[in-house]
């Protein structure tokens, strides 16, 4: 059995899957949105200001009282999605999802198609401010919007399509488990534990680690081949119904950032891949390898890899958010003393890490699988920081809650950036510090040159699958062509890699999110360097940031902390300063 100091406390949301407060909020959204519909279905046009304003007002209110339950429903099966209880509620609230957004999708649809002449009389009344970007959001996708019953439909079928892939690919992942030698011992492993080996001081160890995990993968080869192929072939067939012109315009325009923007981003990406291939040379050396191989790339530079305690590491990191502002300790204190975090693998349980921002009127949750790695401890900062920002934002309304996808990273990549600056600033032993930069320089490259190569697969299968069936060799050859632009002939990449692309739930999930790591990253590095600069100063301005939600663009949010994201320089800073810790590095190594 867990322990449940470390396992999340969902009461504090439903006593139970089977509670009456649960089937009552359940039982109630269909009436609520019927009553919805009737009331404004094809009336929209019609309503004066003033009646506008309380319809959104009302809409809103629904999207709050319906997202509590779904949310609860989706942590108990990331908690064990082999519990059927679980995964009962799950799929109910997956279909009862489906038929409620049939029914609501009318609103915004009617809403898009406001003249502009209405839409400017809505912008003068001082109450609309609050939703004018969720207004304004809606309306960028006039062009690429079908009629409603066109709409449904397409909502209708998701269930048993993407939606139902989705699930397939998470229980599926779930699922496994692995038996592995370790230290003269027949072990049983979750996937979680068996990716922390990467930091195992052995190279052996590493390599049967990475190609045990992603083998497996391999053996279910012929069902990770139908969820991807049959994902982009849905995807593409609605690009071609709404009339974009590339598999990622939706995303893009859904960020507010112009495709140009996002292909300049990763540009410049590309053209400081010789940061990364200089790093994984000097790592090289130390470790005495002619080259690394990727399941290398993590391993530790000291002969013992320190091993950290939960304890230890939820102290560090709440000390780290306490350093900056008190009040930011607080609110990451909050997730442990009131158990908002389920912490340590099993079998069963999602893997990697999540924060879950709720509702501006419900607190969020986080998910960690802790093996007591220092990445895990940098894990920790990150979704604390999701978990700080949501909480922060909850001074919105629901319609501006969540962050702009691009903005989404930025609160979590900075708790990493704080978290590393006091480890670094008290820590003396130059051998430790030398672990300490190499973690630092690993995780920017991992969430600036690893999701461009992301990205730029995810591109390439979307645009390809629009030719016909991409068998598994293909997608393979696709996966490991976008990483050796990456790796040059300073990795080696090992067979078992060539299934690398099948456990990565973003491209399931979130299509094309990863570009917005690097955004944030690279975002990040400006901001904690102007926070370097400009200590206490600095602080009200980035507050403002991460109160603000969603109720500004990406641009015009960024410019409450004073950053420019137009700038035609800004991104190369923030590899000037991966440039400056890889000097600081080789002065040490």
């Amino acid at each position: 059995m867990p322990n449940t100091d470390l396992t999340w406390n969902t009461t504090l949301l439903y006593p139970a899957p089977d509670s009456a407060e649960l089937e009552a909020d359940l039982g109630s959204f269909e009436q609520l949105a019927t009553a919805f519909r009737d009331k404004y279905f094809g009336k929209v046009a019609a309503l004066d200001n003033s009646a506008l304003l309380s319809s959104i007002q009302e809409y809103e209110s629904m999207q709050t009282r319906m997202t509590k339950p779904f949310c609860y429903a989706h942590l108990l099966f990331a908690d064990d999605s082999g519990n059927e209880t679980y995964r009962a509620l799950s799929q109910r609230c997956s279909e009862l999802g489906s038929r409620l957004s049939q029914q609501l999708l009318f609103f915004e649809l009617e809403l898009m198609e406001l003249d502009d002449k209405r839409f400017e009389s809505f912008r003068t009344l001082p109450e609309a401010a609050t939703y004018l970007h969720f207004f304004e959001g809606i309306r960028k996708f006039r062009p690429h919007t079908l009629k409603e019953n066109e709409e449904r439909l397409l909502t209708r079928k998701d269930l048993t399509g993407v939606r139902a892939f989705t699930k397939l690919f998470d229980e599926l992942s779930a699922s496994f488990s692995y038996q592995m030698e370790l230290d003269g011992e027949q072990r049983d492993f979750t996937g979680e534990e068996l990716l922390s080996l990467l930091h195992h001081t052995s190279p052996d160890v590493r390599f049967r680690a990475m190609t045990l995990f992603l083998e497996r993968h391999g053996e279910h080869g012929i069902v990770y081949n139908s969820v991807f192929n049959n994902m982009a072939l849905d995807h593409g067939q609605e690009m071609e119904l709404r009339q974009y012109k590339t598999p990622i315009q939706p995303t893009n325009i859904g960020n507010e950032i112009p495709d140009e923007a996002v292909e300049h981003l990763m540009c410049v990406t590309e053209a400081n891949y010789g940061l990364a291939q200089e790093y994984f040379r000097i790592k090289a050396g130390m470790l005495k390898m002619e080259r690394l191989r990727n399941c290398d790339v993590y391993a530790p530079v000291a002969e013992t890899e320190r091993s950290y305690s939960f304890k230890e590491a939820r102290d560090l990191v709440v000390d780290s958010y306490r350093d900056y502002d008190q009040e930011f300790g607080t609110i990451a204190d909050a997730f442990f003393t009131e158990r908002r975090v389920d912490v340590l693998p099993r079998s069963g349980k999602s893997g990697g890490a999540f924060a879950m921002g709720i509702s501006p009127d419900v607190p969020p949750f986080l998910l960690l699988n802790f093996t007591g790695t220092l990445r895990d401890l940098a894990t920790i900062a990150h979704e604390a920081g999701h978990g700080l920002h949501f909480t922060i934002a909850q001074k919105q309304s629901m319609l501006n809650y969540h962050a702009p996808l691009p903005l989404a990273e930025t609160a979590s990549v900075f708790g990493e950036m704080l978290l590393t600056r006091r480890l670094l600033d008290n820590e003396k032993d130059p051998v430790v510090r030398r672990s300490l930069l190499c973690a630092k320089i690993e995780d920017i490259i991992a969430t600036t040159f690893r999701q461009t190569v992301l990205t730029r697969f995810e591109l390439r299968l979307h645009n390809e699958r629009t030719g016909g069936l991409l068998s598994n060799d293909r997608i393979a050859e696709i996966w490991l062509e976008e990483n050796g632009k990456l790796y040059g002939d300073s990795v080696e990449m090992i067979p078992a890699y060539r299934w690398g692309w099948s456990y990565i739930s973003h491209f399931i999930h979130s299509r094309f999110y990863c570009y917005s790591y690097t955004f944030a990253e690279l975002l990040v590095l400006a901001l904690f360097q102007k926070y370097r600069e400009e200590g206490d100063s600095f602080k009200p301005g980035y507050r403002t940031l991460l109160e603000s939600g969603g109720a500004l663009s990406p641009a015009d949010t960024a410019k409450l902390a004073g950053i420019d994201i137009t700038d035609s320089g800004f991104w190369q800073k923030g590899y000037d300063v991966l440039a400056g810790l890889i000097e600081e590095l080789k002065l040490i190594a």
